[in-house]
């Protein structure tokens, strides 16, 4: 039976940190990571990792040169499963995951304690799961709760 393809995709610091506590359930995976650091590289060491520019929605150009990046990365990599804990690279990641058929998991950062994020909000009418970690906020947004990455 063929290995399922999973792109994991996260920006920088806490969000990439979740990606890491969530790695073993990949265990059974070719899996393709994403992020905006190449010195994660130490994280995953023999894993497949792709380096996108860091960009914020005011930044537009960059934003641009990410996304384009990121769909690039999926028409080759063509995952089965498309997963990440945020923010901007994982919201292209998701949305252009779908259009190659992938099956997509958006998990919000354990740091959006009040509400979802921007990202998240944005992710829902395109990820097959959003996923709150916080119940609270998983009911109010009217998305997934299954624990939390801490």
């Amino acid at each position: 039976m063929k290995r399922r393809r999973v792109l994991a995709v996260a920006s920088g610091g806490g969000h990439w940190v979740q990606l890491m506590r969530i790695r073993p359930a990949f265990a059974d995976a070719d899996v393709t990571y994403v992020t905006v650091r190449a010195t994660y590289a130490s994280d995953v060491p023999g894993e497949d990792l792709r380096v996108v520019p860091d960009a914020t929605r005011w930044d537009r150009l960059k934003l641009l040169s990410m996304a384009m990046k990121l769909l690039w990365i999926v028409a080759t990599v063509r995952p089965h499963v498309v997963i990440s804990t945020g923010a901007a690279p994982g919201y292209f990641a998701i949305r252009f995951g779908r259009w190659f058929g992938a099956r997509t998991c958006w998990i919000d950062s354990v740091a959006n304690a009040e509400e979802l994020s921007l990202s998240g909000r944005k992710a829902i009418p395109h990820a097959t799961q959003v996923l709150s970690q916080w119940p609270d906020v998983a009911s109010a947004s009217g998305v997934g709760h299954a624990g939390s990455v801490l």
